[in-house]
């Protein structure tokens, strides 16, 4: 099992994150910390393999604790769960090498991917005895291909995990001809992907302010996330 820890300091979100995490198989909840001091202790006692960390707390931000992690050597990986949407934060919590970054309103399917893609990244690492470069490309973001321009490779060696220089640009291309907000669905019925993948598209064109994000609540209530050009 994958020891998980939250540290979120709102119990309602908490709540709902541990909900989440219950149905996910091949993840244990051994804690829940609701501030920084909180959870650098937890990380220390319960050496968890993940921890699912907010930024902004009364005390600190995330980004802090997680500067300690790394000075520290933990072993621990992050995942971060926050409303911080400026590019600035993004670029820390990367540098810091935050496995995903994941923006609120928290969705379930996006966590399951997300943790779907880090059992089997954690898997790969168990399976290698000793490296050649394909183990290496594998493992890492892919960051050259023989097929694309210099600069298309160098602009996908700054993304982050999970986001292909390619597709990027084809969700970019959608809402350069499209003048009305699209949810995830929809989107991705336009490129050809599930909706959970195009969900992972316009957060992340949203964390760049290429769009605007908006919860409409439609005909029976139940929330839902359109996207627009910023």
């Amino acid at each position: 099992m994958i020891k998980v820890v939250i540290a979120e300091d709102d119990p309602q979100i908490a709540e709902i994150q541990r909900r989440f995490l219950d149905r996910i198989e091949g993840f244990e909840l051994v804690g829940i910390a609701h501030g920084l001091e909180e959870a650098e202790d937890l990380i220390e006692i319960l050496q968890p393999n993940l921890i699912l960390l907010d930024i902004m707390f009364p005390t600190g931000t995330g980004l802090e604790l997680l500067r300690k992690i790394r000075a520290g050597n933990s072993s621990v990986d992050v995942i971060m769960i926050t409303a911080a949407t400026e590019v600035e934060t993004l670029r820390e919590a990367l540098h810091g090498g935050v496995f995903d970054y994941i923006l609120k309103p928290l969705v379930f399917e996006r966590l399951q991917e997300t943790l779907a893609n880090y059992q089997q990244h954690l898997i790969k690492f168990e399976a290698l005895q000793s490296l050649a470069q394909s183990d290496v490309d594998d493992v890492l973001p892919r960051t050259t291909n023989t097929q694309e321009s210099p600069e298309t490779s160098a602009s996908q060696a700054r993304l982050p995990k999970g986001i292909d220089g390619l597709t990027l640009e084809k969700i970019r291309k959608v809402f350069n001809k499209q003048s009305q907000s699209l949810n995830a669905e929809e989107a991705g019925e336009i490129i050809g992907a599930s909706r959970t993948t195009a969900r992972r598209y316009l957060e992340f064109m949203v964390s760049q302010n290429e769009l605007n994000a908006e919860v409409s609540y439609g005909t029976v209530g139940r929330p839902e996330r359109r996207y627009q050009r910023s």
